[in-house]
């Protein structure tokens, strides 16, 4: 899983995690800090650090597994760009009650992206 991905995750279920694991995470992910410099920082080895990461990356994975937050979202993304780019057409049209459609379809796909 990349950074991105993790990132998105943490963003939708790192209120779930406890204060250890969101705190090494954002470090690791955030603050692009290496493990040793997280485990100074924690007073923990780098092992532990890393250990702790991972056990927090498949959490995050099961949260996603579980919920879907993450896929709802991206899903839900598409969808709104697939419906601007048929305003868009819609836009090209001299009727303007085809114009004025293609304005309200723009409208509430921008009140889906908030």
């Amino acid at each position: 899983m990349d950074a991105l991905e993790l990132a998105l995750l943490f963003d939708y279920y790192g209120g779930m995690l406890t204060d250890k694991q969101r705190d090494c995470f954002d470090m690791r992910y955030n603050q692009d800090l290496s493990l040793g410099e997280i485990g100074e920082i924690m007073g923990v080895s780098r092992q532990a650090v890393n250990d702790n990461l991972t056990r927090t990356e498949a959490l995050l994975r099961r949260m996603e597994e579980n919920i879907g937050c993450v896929k709802r979202d991206m899903l839900t993304r598409r969808a709104v760009q697939e419906i601007l780019d048929a305003a868009t057409v819609l836009d090209a049209s001299s009727d303007p009650a085809v114009f004025a459609t293609a304005q309200r379809i723009r409208a509430a796909a921008h009140l889906l992206e908030e």
